[in-house]
């Protein structure tokens, strides 16, 4: 079993519109943007970080904004739903201005003891708060939102699955526990992690499958502390018989990525270098970042992004 995850570390989403989606998740959600880069396998497409002040490994929130694509169709072998954790008490002030930004999909649940407050993204995206304790962790207050209701990173996230089981056995594996089951939702806890911790997968045996386009999860990122134990972690899923790629080198994280038995796909990331390698934090966010590789085609890629209104 592997042991040295800490749990999320960030989850990515494709989207439509850069603009829209970089106000939903600054002035609706309160977010601070913490990194403006590319798609590193398509330049011509912004890569942005939302998150906390410094962008903490299990607070961050990724988007790839491509322009005109289509919406995804939801279904199972996703990510359907990604999570936020807000103080106890919180839910009443997100309602009122969520419900006063236009924001769709507004729905009072809970789950595991837990209060939740889903709601829909600018893309369609599953969205949800959930109220839990804060464990140490600092919101970002620089937009209006008040600290006693301010996100304070991911509390999980919530699989849609056709068969949970493989899924299940192989998060086991990753150092998740079972936890409980609630009807069709199975949920599992990770001990010692970051609070964002938890992983709920919902078994919906005869759903179609989800067809990715904007509003759909790309993919979900898990923590480890350093390279060296990512390139433990990699060789003990591949010695398991899962396909992982090679270390890939992402600026602010090195990456590993393989395809789950229920569809998702898994990225193992570092928490160094960490987002101020090339910004300090009081600037985190306020200008475009390039790997080496494209800095000599800037003004080219400069051209053809459209540009973020603040």
């Amino acid at each position: 079993m592997i042991t040295e995850i800490k749990g999320l570390h960030h989850v990515t989403s494709m989207a439509g519109d850069a603009n829209d989606n970089n106000a939903f998740f600054t002035k609706v959600l309160g977010l601070r943007r913490v990194k403006i880069t590319v798609n590193f396998d398509a330049p011509e497409v912004y890569h942005l970080y939302f998150g906390d002040e410094v962008g903490t490994p299990g607070a961050v929130m990724t988007t790839f904004p491509f322009g005109q694509m289509p919406r995804g169709t939801r279904g199972v072998g996703e990510v359907g739903v990604t999570e936020f954790a807000v103080p106890h008490g919180a839910l009443g002030y997100w309602k009122d201005r969520l419900a006063a930004a236009g924001v769709t999909g507004l729905a009072e649940d809970e789950a595991f003891g837990e209060k939740r407050l889903g709601f829909d993204g600018p893309d369609g995206d599953g969205f949800a708060l959930v109220e839990t304790d804060v464990r140490g962790r600092t919101p970002w207050t620089g937009a209006d939102v008040p600290e006693s209701a301010a996100i304070l990173g991911f509390h999980g996230a919530r699989f849609a699955l056709r068969d949970a089981d493989a899924t299940g056995e192989l998060l086991r594996f990753m150092g998740y526990q079972k936890m409980d089951t609630q009807g069709d939702l199975t949920r599992y806890v990770i001990e010692g992690g970051n609070a964002a911790d938890t992983i709920d997968l919902q078994e919906a045996p005869s759903a179609k499958p989800a067809q990715q386009g904007a509003g759909s999860v790309h993919h979900i990122a898990f923590s480890v502390e350093d390279r060296a134990t990512q390139l433990d972690v990699r060789k003990r899923l591949v010695d398991t018989g899962y396909d992982v790629t090679p270390v890939i080198d992402r600026d602010y994280f090195w990456s590993i990525y393989f395809r789950t038995p229920g569809g998702v796909l898994f990225e193992v990331a570092t928490n160094e270098p960490g987002f101020d390698r090339d910004e300090d934090t009081a600037n985190l966010g306020s200008a475009l970042k390039l790997p080496d590789r494209y800095e000599p085609h800037r003004a080219k890629i400069e051209a053809h992004l459209p540009q973020l209104v603040e």
